[in-house]
């Protein structure tokens, strides 16, 4: 079967994608910051496929050789089909103005949210197999001027033009920004302190247009999960 690496994949949509993945018998390797999290994910879904876990921050370069080097054993000659950067960091909550905003908190945005996503790219470059999926998982925050959401939405616009150089550069892959709109998550909870987010869809709603990017043969590009689940509709 086919294999993915995915990081952040202990909660929010990364765990609803690699739940989705298992089911279908995908092969998987994951990470996640909370190891006791992630061993969990590890032991329910290798009740349905092979699953190896690494537990660490995408931001260090040492967790992302570990992440290469136990996706290389896992991809056996086979190569990998797959990578979905998800992992992302929100930064200081309650959201600060850009006015306001500590420079230190930006850079450690910046490190995980856009150039971990790339730094693992370029690692995994001589494993993905020819029309392997680049998935970076994007924001609405990326394209529309939200007040307090500037560190967040700059970083993202960043990985959004990362993206869209790297599916003009590597056209033997398909390259993809995926913004899931807002979603019953914890990080869109840190946004809220305080306030309640039962109204947003849980992030298991927005899958099915996540996997039309991994598993279908849509153009490289930036897309939204309204808009493919419309397609999906449609089709």
């Amino acid at each position: 079967m086919p294999l993915a690496l995915v990081t952040g994949a202990s909660r929010g949509l990364g765990r609803a994608l690699v739940d989705s993945l298992a089911a279908d018998g995908w092969s998987l390797v994951i990470d996640g910051r909370d190891p006791a999290r992630l061993e969990e994910t590890r032991r329910e879904l290798s009740r349905l496929t092979s699953v190896t876990a690494v537990a660490g921050d995408v931001a260090r370069s040492e967790h992302r050789t570990a992440l290469i080097q136990q996706t290389r054993s896992a991809a056996a000659g086979d190569g990998l089909a797959l990578i979905v950067n998800n992992a992302s960091i929100l930064g200081p909550s309650p959201l600060p103005p850009l006015s306001e905003y500590p420079l230190d908190a930006l850079a450690e945005v910046f490190q995980v949210n856009t150039v971990a996503p790339l730094a693992l790219v370029q690692a995994a470059l001589p494993l993905l197999r020819p029309g392997a999926a680049v998935v970076n998982v994007s924001s609405d925050a990326a394209v529309e001027p939200y007040p307090g959401w500037g560190g967040y939405g700059a970083a993202k616009a960043a990985l959004d033009q990362l993206t869209a150089v790297l599916a003009v550069e590597l056209p033997w892959l398909r390259v993809y920004a995926f913004d899931p709109g807002d979603l019953r998550t914890e990080l869109h909870q840190q946004a809220f302190p305080g306030e309640d987010i039962s109204d947003r869809p849980e992030p298991s709603t927005v899958v099915p247009a996540l996997r039309l990017l991994a598993d279908g043969g849509l153009a490289s590009g930036r897309y939204r999960a309204a808009d493919l689940t419309s397609v999906r509709t449609d089709a």
